[in-house]
């Protein structure tokens, strides 16, 4: 009974956290529903480098949000059942292109999730404004999304390689490292962290020595040709903007090379708590990152991330949290409009100004679709100083919204397009 208790407690306290905002629209009613089911669809890499930052796990973060908001409004909330259907694209445009496709005309999808991998992120944004159906994109990190490639029905909600250039390039620049070799994915993701990451070290009084592309994904893990490069180079700093399992081999032989004995420091453009947890805490202790969250940053995030524990066995990554916060976000724009239609929703999301236990600050801009939040800079501890298990980084500082996020006269978005 105390068990039963406690745990009804918990899901009431995450609904409470995940609630809350202003915006346009009535709250509340009737909400009908297009076929009398409203249809979530999560795409991303199961299988692959990305699978581990947010994969099957994330499908799992899409159906409790759908299980919470039905505990705290009811089972008939939104009007009909909540479907959630989930697809691998393998890390490949053409692939997530077709199983978006698919969701959204043979399975009436309304919204897609997720979608780590740039250049698939991008395939669906086009796809989504064909087909005029909702994308909120939460684990890739193009600012193409909100740039070039914008429309009407696309949303990028967690990241932007903008907001990680902000906090880590300057900041490390600023602590001294002004030197930088940067490697990337060579790929839309690599390619935009590289320029964004050139023009936030340049501005900080840093320069970049020269950039190196490295295959995507890189099948055989061998970063070898560019880390005997670093040597030769010797700059102060080599970022790595490899994301998931393409960096952790990149840290291994960073460490393998023995680059730190050569007074060459590591910036990592993109960490997840999985890329820790597969190299071990102490192989990147002291390392400076930028996140929009850390599963501890506070009870609201402590909460989350115990109820997520014990459904995975793990904690959340930033990209686990964000897809439960996007779902909660876009049932609660359709419980305003009191409609699944596309354009309403649209409508119910502009310009929403809202907080929860993953989003801080955040309103969504009309004019490019960036959810506009809180960043944080972290660093990972010595394993010694860990309270627990997972217990990987702190806080240093925290970035506010308007500086984390880029400026729109740098956005180049045209909706109208």
């Amino acid at each position: 009974m105390r068990r039963t208790i406690a745990g009804s407690l918990v899901a009431l306290l995450l609904a409470a956290a995940c609630g809350g905002g202003t915006g346009a629209g009535p709250s509340g009613g009737t909400v009908k529903l297009t076929d009398g089911k409203l249809v979530i669809a999560v795409i991303n890499d199961q299988s692959g480098v990305y699978a581990d930052l947010s994969g099957k796990n994330a499908v799992e973060a899409v159906k409790m949000a759908v299980e919470d908001f039905k505990a705290k409004y009811g089972d008939n909330a939104l009007g009909g059942t909540v479907e959630v259907l989930t697809a691998d694209h393998q890390n490949k445009a053409d692939v997530a292109q077709q199983k978006a496709q698919e969701f959204y005309e043979r399975n009436n999808a309304d919204l897609i999730l997720d979608v780590p991998t740039s250049s698939a992120a991008l395939a669906i944004a086009d796809v989504a404004k064909t087909e005029k159906k909702l994308y909120i994109n939460v684990a890739a990190a193009t600012t193409d999304l909100t740039g070039k490639s914008c429309n009407k029905y696309t949303f990028h909600y967690a990241y932007d390689t903008y907001m990680l250039a902000q906090g880590t390039g300057v900041t490390v620049t600023q602590q001294g490292g002004k030197s930088w070799y940067i490697i990337y994915p060579n790929y839309a993701f690599g390619q935009d962290m590289e320029k964004s990451f050139r023009q936030a070290v340049v501005a900080a009084g840093g320069n970049v020595i020269q950039s190196d592309g490295s295959p995507f994904p890189n099948t055989t893990g061998d970063f070898s040709s560019l880390l005997l490069k670093a040597g030769q180079l010797q700059p102060q700093i080599l970022g790595a903007m490899q994301a998931g399992g393409d960096l952790v081999n990149v840290v291994k032989q960073y460490n393998e090379f023995k680059l730190k004995d050569q007074n060459i420091k590591l910036a990592v453009g993109l960490l997840f708590d999985t890329d820790i947890t597969a190299l071990g805490q102490d192989a990147l202790a002291g390392t400076v990152y930028t996140t929009p969250w850390l599963w501890n940053m506070d009870d609201q995030s402590k909460t989350f991330a115990d109820k997520f524990l014990k459904r995975t066995g793990i904690r959340p990554t930033f990209a686990h949290a964000g897809n439960y916060s996007a779902a909660w976000q876009y049932m609660e724009a359709v419980k305003r409009a009191g409609s699944d239609d596309a354009d309403t929703v649209v409508t119910r999301l502009e310009g929403y100004k809202f907080s929860d236990f993953f989003i801080r600050n955040g309103s969504v801009r009309t004019e490019d679709h960036w959810v506009q939040h809180d960043a944080l800079i972290a660093q990972v501890k010595p394993k010694s100083e860990a309270k627990e298990t997972f217990d990987y980084s702190k806080v240093v500082s925290t970035i506010a919204a308007d500086k984390a996020s880029r400026p729109l006269s740098e956005a180049g978005c045209n909706m109208a397009r």
